[in-house]
């Protein structure tokens, strides 16, 4: 019988090239100088050096870097946030311009010592990014914001490119994995969204690799479309320290290419999905899917 560490070591296809080039150094220089944080940091995404030395694309993380809730899967750190930054909309619209962005993705900690979960915020970075940088098209990320719906209307107020909250994982796994979120909360989530903004996108991801059959992944798909979701991403999860969850399985790309063209069957828009796809990966282009397909059904 296999070890605990032979049966979670990570195979080939999970090595991740790093490139440290002057686009990385640049943009590591800039977050600083902004006093701005970005989820590529702060969870470890694998997918760092690809973004910032060859695709010049970041995800910025505001409301602060000290989340409100312990999700078992992610790294960002937990606590009791500081104070708002009411100055944080600009500092980030600012950074777009200077990269020249054409898609940002804005997400944030979960706040749920905030009554409005940090959507007033959210809403003002959204305004203030198209202000300054009006051909950017722009995606939100926020958590469910205590389910209350007058918070996700003031974020879809804003009227960003896209709204993506994601899942996660199955429903049988969402009580061990997710802190305080539902799967049937963060489906509702979705489906107001949709019925708040009908022609603004929706998006959700799933990890892999923590316990989940085949037909639970299938069954959170058929979920996703029966709550209007336009886009999916799935990729691997990997146990960012010691005290999180440990990865029970990795998938190989073989299986995420199944996965991939069974939820285009299923009717997404786009699907990303492989070992190292994490929600922002090439949101750029899942934008312009989204958008192709709204104007072949208009």
């Amino acid at each position: 019988m296999a070890t605990n560490e032979e049966r979670i070591r990570k195979p080939d296809w999970l090595k991740i090239k790093l490139n440290t080039n002057e686009n990385y150094i640049g943009l590591k220089k800039m977050m600083r100088e902004k006093q701005l944080h970005t989820v590529c940091e702060e969870a470890k995404c694998p997918n760092i050096h690809e973004c910032w030395a060859v695709r010049r694309t970041a995800t910025f993380m505001i409301l602060g870097d000290v989340c409100t809730r312990a999700c078992r899967f992610c790294a960002v750190k937990t606590g009791l946030p500081t104070e708002l930054d009411w100055k944080e909309p600009e500092r980030v619209a600012d950074s777009v311009r200077i990269m020249n962005l054409k898609h940002v993705v804005v997400t944030a900690v979960a706040r749920d010592d905030l009554k409005d979960g940090g959507a007033a915020v959210f809403a003002e970075t959204v305004r203030a990014v198209r202000r300054k940088n009006p051909f950017t098209t722009i995606e939100v990320l926020p958590s469910d914001m205590g389910g209350v719906y007058e918070n996700l209307k003031t974020l879809m107020d804003a009227r960003p490119d896209i709204l993506n909250h994601n899942i996660e994982t199955v429903r049988r796994l969402t009580p061990r994995v997710r802190a305080r979120a539902t799967y049937e909360r963060s489906l509702e989530f979705l489906r107001r969204a949709k019925e708040l903004q009908p022609d603004i996108p929706t998006k959700s991801s799933i990890m892999i690799g923590l316990g989940e059959t085949k037909e639970e992944i299938i069954e959170a798909m058929d979920d996703l479309r029966a709550n209007h979701v336009d886009i999916l991403t799935i990729g691997q999860y990997l146990q960012p320290t010691k005290k999180h969850l440990k990865v029970q399985k990795y998938y190989h790309p073989h299986e995420f290419m199944e996965l991939k063209e069974i939820a285009l069957s299923k009717g997404f828009s786009h699907c990303e999905a492989g070992p190292l796809v994490r929600s922002s990966y090439h949101a750029d282009e899942q934008v312009n899917a989204a958008a192709r397909q709204m104007n072949q059904q208009a």
